[in-house]
């Protein structure tokens, strides 16, 4: 059964730091896509960030809101692909999503269950 569960969600100060992780059991090696996504309180969810690939060769894509303070990795040995959210602002404010899928394009097959990441002072 393949499962996909986040963690290192919580309360953070403006301007400060959080890392989320994602680990997907069952299959999760052979996902080759693996992204975040997160939805505000009466907002849409939106894509955040996305790595594709394994191994030596990857790519990363963001969203322009997070472009330079956030960081999406993977580790493929533990099944583990992250998100370092630095410089946190209060838009940044949302339940984050973990999401994987086996192909390239297409929909994701699998989502985790959420995070809830709040920045407030």
């Amino acid at each position: 059964q393949v499962q996909l569960v986040e963690s290192g969600g919580g309360l953070v100060q403006p301007g400060g730091s959080l890392r989320l992780a994602c680990l997907a059991s069952g299959i999760g090696s052979s996902f080759t896509v693996m992204g975040w996504y997160r939805q505000a309180p009466g907002k849409e969810r939106e894509l955040v960030a996305t790595i594709t690939g394994a191994g030596s060769v990857r790519s990363a894509y963001y969203a322009d809101s997070v472009k330079g303070r956030f960081t999406i990795s993977r580790d493929g040995a533990k099944n583990t692909v992250y998100l370092q959210m630095n410089s946190v602002k209060p838009e940044d404010t949302a339940v984050y999503y973990c999401a994987a899928r086996l192909l390239y394009q297409g929909p994701y097959d699998y989502w985790g269950q959420g995070t809830q990441v709040a920045v407030s002072s």
